[in-house]
């Protein structure tokens, strides 16, 4: 490598690497435009590299061209640390994969960003223009032809609902995003808008973090603007016309964790220093919009969204949409909530519109278009298409809309014979087809793999709206590229992105997003919101934690006494069996264990592959990983390793699934071994490694109710069967307790019952026993939000330890029964239950007292 990328071609170090990376660039294919040499590639290699990237190549250090292997290894590294990923929908074995950036830029230089920035300002205030005329003005557009009715109110995407709405400030489009290619001619052109709900402003801040840190030297020499400035505009657009006045509270509305771009929202709301929530967070009541709390019900006056229309609101849009916010629409028309963006401007993403768009420019601003779009027909005017249907090959057809049925085609990388299809498909449906002139996309300079390379790439810049009918547009942007050898941009395909350093000709704007200085009087108010969804996936996370630990010790324990050398006794098998059959370790119609334990340890050992029966270890896990999913904003990087571990884990090894009932059992207790390795990492991580707030709280009470109810069981089928009655049996209930050790310690081998039920019931030392759970489980449900009366509600289900008397317990009727420790069991187990649903009605569905809870109205 260091001959490789060693140069003597100039007396200067820094010139020599200018050479050097000129003579390291991969060609570019002919006729596309080489952003490296700011030209059209004429083939082959030659030309100066342009002025800004060569400034960029002498900054690169001393190490040069050596040093950047090691830069990318840290880029890889803070990826992973940071847990940036991207949700492919295309890829069903790795739905979700680490987000892909390049290590190289693109740069523009000033001349060349202030006419991007200009026709960007300008076409949205155009797009503005169209929806106020649409939804609440003459129509225009309309009446006088400059938009066919068809491509407005045909659309999917325009609401009749929100027809006479007028969003606040007269502001529709809070944030436009628009992808733009420079042609080979260096004409900069769009290819899509996105305006309903634009992603990617995450993703480019995160960009942006990584890269420039990696080359602070090549930043500060070319003057490259700062970020934060846009961001802070959006903040302060929102804040002035919420409903709520600048202290209004504002949410960003997120699809859920199964969102492609989820990372980058919940990283958005995270730097804005919002709420992100999802749909089921918030309600509407009396026509007002609320945040679902652990503190009850707090008004919400302004979302940014990040949810498509259709979805927003099941009452009055899509109705089979689990996404959305039932009643969302009213509380908009009732002008108590500013939705960013405004609902309805689907319709303006189509394609078709973009050959309307010079027209309507000159018609309602009154000026020519300056940022062109590639020529653009809608099929649906008759004659229209006929030439470009004499060359379907220079066109991309795509649908009008979504809703279309077909996927949008590069023609000129289809086989002859597929034309005719094609054609026959535009003369058959015309209405529901544009065609827009394909363009040999502009090539970048990469860095992949220790070689410079060169990949087709498109540039989406965002303009924000300032509140005053105008626009800002954010110096930068989310760079895109294309697969290597491809010329369709496309994340879910395999593309990758880069950083985009705008070159400022005037100072860099050093603003920041950081708030003012936070005074110590302030501080008791200070403090994280716990959605209601957050509480509830976090009370499940401990739930399924303990449950699965359970299992996973409870099926250690059945393998190793099924395979042991002691013959079990019928009181013995008949407790594992009830202990394996209730914690669905073994399937309904599994032979008991007192008929055919071979056939029952078949069964145990099947039950742990994947896909098996509900409530075993793998579907316990799967549950905990996906209540995990919901939350993965509020754990820890190891954590959320670790609960990805457990669930990718094969107890059994992989491979042909007809040969499990030749599996041994120490086979199996090996992948247990190692997987109970994985639960305890996961348990030290939420004792230890996380905050304890009232998320956490409710966390650590979903264990210890899962707990109270898991070890009261097993303790009553101890007694009932009287297994607890025989050694081995005595025994295995101090192991599936964890107290097998402490009990020796005190009382050697003496096997009896009240040293028993004292360390298994009563101990108020041993995280174990039922005493010691009902008492932390008390302390817990004190520190939870709502006041003495909600406390004294919980505190009532809970199950009392000061009132368990050791004498009680352990007495015997006449018949030998346990009768008080047989009712205190019972009102245990029927205690967890019960207190698990008061909770979730109380914080969770807040069905009950919601008309004391609506935080400030």
């Amino acid at each position: 490598m260091a001959s490789l990328f060693h140069s003597e071609s100039a007396a200067n170090p820094a010139d020599a690497l200018v050479d050097l990376a000129a003579d390291l660039a991969a060609p570019v294919l002919p006729g596309h435009w080489d952003a490296l040499r700011d030209s059209v590639s004429r083939g082959g290699l030659g030309g100066p590299l342009a002025p800004h990237w060569a400034e960029f190549f002498r900054r690169l250090g001393p190490e040069g061209f050596e040093g950047l292997p090691a830069r990318e290894s840290v880029l890889r590294q803070q990826i992973h640390d940071d847990g940036v990923t991207y949700n492919v929908y295309a890829d069903p074995k790795q739905p979700t994969r680490a987000w892909s950036v390049d290590l190289f830029p693109l740069i523009v230089d000033a001349a060349t960003w202030a006419e991007i920035a200009t026709g960007v300002e300008q076409r949205t205030a155009l797009l503005n223009a169209i929806m106020a005329d649409i939804y609440d003005g003459p129509q225009r557009t309309l009446r006088e032809g400059l938009l066919p009715p068809a491509l407005v109110q045909g659309h999917p995407g325009y609401l009749r609902a929100m027809h006479g709405h007028r969003p606040p400030g007269d502001v529709w489009l809070h944030i436009a995003a628009y992808d733009l290619a420079r042609g080979p001619d260096g004409q900069w052109r769009l290819v899509n808008q996105r305006v309903q709900a634009p992603s990617g402003l995450g993703y480019l801040l995160e960009n942006r973090i990584l890269v420039s840190r990696l080359f602070p030297e090549a930043f500060s020499a070319l003057k490259v603007q700062r970020l934060a400035a846009s961001y802070r505009t959006l903040m302060d657009t929102l804040q002035r016309l919420s409903p709520g006045g600048p202290r209004g509270r504002i949410v960003l509305l997120t699809p859920g964790p199964y969102s492609e771009t989820y990372f980058e929202q919940a990283y958005l709301a995270r730097y804005l220093g919002i709420t992100l929530a999802e749909g089921n967070d918030l309600t509407v009541r009396e026509d007002r919009l609320f945040l679902k709390t652990l503190h009850g019900l707090e008004p919400v006056h302004t979302v940014l969204r990040r949810l498509d229309d259709s979805f927003c609101d099941p009452l009055e849009l899509r109705p089979d949409s689990m996404l959305g916010i039932p009643g969302l629409l009213q509380a908009v028309r009732a002008g108590n909530v500013l939705l960013a963006n405004a609902l309805g401007a689907g319709f303006l993403e189509s394609p078709a519109l973009c050959g309307f768009m010079p027209r309507l420019c000159e018609s309602l601003l009154g000026q020519p278009l300056l940022l062109p779009s590639l020529p653009s027909w809608w099929c649906g005017e008759p004659g229209v298409c006929d030439a470009p249907l004499e060359d379907l090959r220079a066109w991309v057809v795509k649908p009008v809309h979504t809703e279309c049925g077909f996927d949008a085609a590069v023609v000129a990388n289809l086989d002859y014979g597929q034309l005719p299809s094609w054609r026959k498909r535009v003369q058959a449906q015309p209405a529901e087809v544009a065609l827009q002139q394909y363009l040999p996309l502009p090539q970048v300079p990469v860095w992949n793999d220790g070689r410079m390379g060169a990949r087709a790439a498109m540039l989406r810049v965002y303009a924000l709206s300032d509140g005053r009918g105008g626009w800002h547009v954010l110096p930068g942007g989310l760079v895109r590229t294309a697969p290597p050898g491809s010329n369709i941009v496309s994340m879910q395909r395999g593309g990758s992105s880069q950083d985009a350093w705008v070159i400022t000709g005037e100072a860099v704007d050093h603003t920041t997003m950081l708030p003012a200085p936070i005074q110590p009087q302030d501080l008791k108010q200070h403090h994280r919101v716990v959605t209601s969804r957050a509480a509830e996936n976090l009370f499940w996370i401990g739930r399924y934690t303990e449950r699965a630990e359970h299992s996973i010790l409870l099926t250690r324990l059945t393998l190793e006494a099924l395979s042991g050398d002691d013959d079990l006794s019928p009181e013995v098998c008949e407790a594992l069996d009830q202990w394996c059959r209730r914690s669905g370790l073994v399937e309904t119609e599994t032979p008991a264990l007192t008929e055919h334990s071979q056939l029952f340890e078949r069964a145990l050992i099947r039950g742990l592959g994947p896909g098996r029966h509900a409530g075993g270890i793998v579907q316990n896990l799967q549950a905990l990983g996906h209540a995990a999913a919901q939350v993965r904003e509020r754990l820890g990087s190891e954590h959320r390793k670790w609960i990805d571990d457990a669930t990718a884990h094969e107890i059994l090894p992989a491979g042909d699934t007809a040969h499990r009932e030749d599996w041994q059992p120490s086979v199996a207790l090996q992948g247990l071994d190692r997987l109970s390795e994985i639960l305890c990492a996961i348990t030290g991580a939420q004792t230890d490694r996380m905050t304890r707030d009232d998320g956490w709280r409710l966390l650590s009470i979903g264990r210890h109710i899962e707990r109270l109810s898991l070890l009261g069981d097993a303790l009553t089928t101890a007694f009932d069967t009287k297994a607890v009655h025989t050694d081995s049996g005595f025994n295995l209930l101090l192991r599936l307790f964890n107290s097998i050790i402490t009990y020796r310690a005190l009382y050697q081998k003496r096997l009896e019952v009240p040293p028993l039920l004292d360390l298994l019931v009563l101990d108020r030392e041993n995280p174990r026993a039922l005493g010691w759970v009902a008492q932390t489980l008390r302390a817990r449900l004190v520190r939870l939000p709502g006041g003495d009366a909600e406390c004294g509600v919980l505190l009532a289900l809970a199950p009392d330890p000061d009132a368990w008397l050791l004498t009680e317990i352990c007495a015997q009727d006449a018949d030998g029964h346990y009768s008080c420790l047989e009712h205190t069991l019972g009102k245990v187990k029927t205690s967890a239950w019960q207190l698990s649903d008061e909770i979730g009605r109380r914080y969770f569905a807040h069905v009950s007292g919601a008309d004391r809870s609506l935080g400030g109205y």
